[in-house]
């Protein structure tokens, strides 16, 4: 027999060897995703043969962590809602002090504006019209407001009764004189005005 022909033969008939890669070119190794899917199916099979005891004790602790969650979020919510309320308390306050602190001021400047048979008086009051204006400009931009009482009817709310006076003129209990000066801050009462309220009877020559 031919050597050469016997070794050729035997080279077809040898078996592939076993490899990463399959006929046609095709690999054998599982891709990231395939992984990922199988132990995916592998959990949810494991988690449908948990007993039912097993499964009730797992979803009734998630609910209970996320109640707990659910409550911190809340504790944590009503805690930022209480600073910021105490934060616009505290502007308040500091706001209120400060007008407080201005009023004497006010009322100097309301006196110094009074009318006055001085001549002279009047080159004064001039100048004094035009801080008063400034400075109550810059009062009124943080909320402050003047109580309107000349004329009004009385309010305990808004004014503070010192005297009384008959009048023939104004209706009972209207305010027929402002003594001193009456603000709002923000809408609240910073200090009332206090005034002379007109009562029944004829005002006394």
């Amino acid at each position: 027999m031919d050597f050469r022909k016997k070794k050729t033969e035997e080279t077809i008939a040898e078996p592939a060897e076993s490899g990463p890669f399959q006929s046609g070119g095709q690999s054998s190794v599982e891709s990231p995703e395939e992984e990922r899917l199988e132990k995916k199916d592998g959990a949810a099979i494991a988690a449908e043969n948990l007993p039912n005891e097993e499964m009730a004790r797992l979803r009734e602790e998630s609910q209970e962590w996320m109640n707990v969650a659910m409550r911190r979020q809340a504790d944590f919510d009503n805690y930022r809602k209480r600073i910021e309320k105490e934060r616009h308390e505290d502007r308040e306050r500091g706001a209120r002090s400060l007008m407080e602190s201005l009023l004497p001021l006010l009322d100097a400047f309301d006196n110094a504006l009074a009318p006055d048979s001085d001549p002279a008086h009047a080159k004064y009051q001039k100048g004094f019209e035009g801080i008063h204006k400034l400075l109550w400009a810059a009062l009124a931009k943080h909320g402050l407001e003047k109580i309107e009482a000349t004329g009004k009817p009385f309010n305990p709310y808004f004014h503070h009764a010192i005297d009384q006076m008959p009048s023939d003129e104004y209706e009972e209990d209207t305010v027929i004189e402002e003594l001193q000066g009456g603000y709002l801050l923000n809408g609240r009462v910073l200090r009332p005005a206090m005034v002379r309220v007109a009562v029944p009877g004829p005002r006394a020559s």
